[in-house]
């Protein structure tokens, strides 16, 4: 059994029915999904390995299902769709999917792009750092057992800083890798993040354990 976990997302009921029966027929754990909404609820809810993307929905668009999804996940995305100008395909792709197989299909190319996806994907890593943990797939963090709600920005600064534990990490380097490569001026947007992030961690600023100001140079992240 493959144990890997795939969401089918399609208004046909006769796809999500075939393809369920064939993904699960090959030992893969599957969900199915008629609209955009159903799809983001479920992504967020179980967290699949692959997703497989009509862009033809009701209600919320497939490029918008692959939006919301980029917004929080690295999930590779094959586009199945009726859907065969090039300008669909580009904007599929440009919008985050990793791959686009036209309607009608042939089943056993499917799989052998789902197979290809999964070899693609990178395994998921968890970073724990004091008492601090940080799912990077699912894009969850924990302080202690409590889950906090980070915003995309705080949460890509914590794991940026947490992977660099006991390391001085820089200004430069925070904007460059969190904000943009091509950042230039003043960086006070990455004080106020930090600030929040803090605030949210219950680390207290005038004696901070977990992050740590180095005046002139950045931060860093504690490791005890």
């Amino acid at each position: 059994m493959n144990g890997e976990r795939v969401l089918v997302v399609d208004d046909e009921p006769q796809i999500l029915r075939a393809l369920a029966i064939n993904l699960r027929a090959r030992g893969y754990d599957v969900d199915l999904a008629p609209s955009g909404e159903d799809a983001l609820r479920m992504a967020a809810d179980h967290h699949p390995d692959v997703v497989i993307l009509d862009l033809g929905l009701p209600g919320i668009s497939g490029i918008d299902v692959i939006r919301g999804l980029r917004g929080w996940s690295s999930v590779p995305i094959i586009i199945l769709s009726a859907r065969e100008a090039e300008a669909d395909k580009i904007a599929a792709l440009d919008a985050g999917a990793d791959d686009y197989v036209t309607k009608p299909f042939r089943l056993a190319e499917l799989m052998a792009r789902i197979r290809a996806a999964l070899r693609r994907a990178p395994a998921a890593t968890v970073t724990s750092v004091q008492d601090v943990r940080i799912d990077h797939a699912a894009r969850r963090v924990w302080r202690g057992d409590v889950e906090l709600d980070l915003s995309a920005k705080e949460f890509d600064l914590l794991a940026l800083l947490a992977g660099a534990a006991g390391q001085a990490v820089t200004r430069d380097r925070i904007m460059r890798e969190v904000w943009d490569e091509h950042w230039y001026g003043p960086t006070k947007t990455l004080d106020m993040h930090i600030s929040w992030l803090r605030k949210k961690l219950g680390d207290d600023p005038s004696a901070p354990r977990l992050i740590t100001t180095l005046r002139g140079v950045g931060f860093r992240f504690e490791t005890g």
